[in-house]
């Protein structure tokens, strides 16, 4: 027995438009990441980033949902490892990827914190991510003395972060 015809276009113009969104956001994040990369930013602390690419995840995450910001930032990061980052600049980021998308989604369901503070927080757990894989790597405990350093800047990124996504949700609709 055969699905009708509408059936079938009806998961395929899902499918199609699922795939159109997150390839678009997905670029753009991608952009956002080699304009980063190219900046002359360095405040002197290794692994201190702005992380402006996390602005579509986040977006992505609010307007349309985990699906779409899981996709754009594992996307974004393989991409960006490959062409800037290397294979360990690839695991690091993935690492943190998951552990702050994992926490923004959480965090956002509870309904109990803004945009900015689902960033704040996704920029720390960015960074403890990251601090996880290093520890395994190196296989010293050690590396976590280096946290209070991460977890301030990740708190100031992710208010930055989530600001402009705030701004840029606000835009979009």
């Amino acid at each position: 027995m055969t699905q009708s015809p509408r059936k079938t276009s009806g998961r395929r113009a899902l499918s199609t438009s699922f795939i159109a969104r997150v390839g678009l956001m997905a670029a753009l994040a991608l952009i956002f990441s080699y304009v980063e990369a190219i900046i002359p930013y360095n405040p002197g602390v290794p692994g201190i980033k702005l992380g402006i690419a996390n602005v579509v995840t986040v977006v992505a995450l609010y307007k349309f949902g985990a699906k779409d910001a899981a996709a754009v930032s594992v996307i974004r990061v393989v991409l960006a490892g490959l062409l800037f980052n290397g294979l360990f600049g690839m695991l690091y980021a993935l690492a943190g990827a998951v552990v702050s998308l994992t926490g923004m989604i959480l965090l956002k369901k509870t309904g109990l914190f803004s945009m900015t503070g689902v960033s704040m927080a996704a920029g720390v757990l960015h960074n403890l991510g990251q601090l996880l894989v290093a520890a395994a790597l190196i296989e010293d405990l050690r590396i976590f003395f280096y946290f209070p350093v991460l977890m301030f800047s990740g708190i100031a990124a992710g208010i930055l972060v989530g600001i402009v996504s705030a701004l840029a949700l606000k835009a979009l609709r």
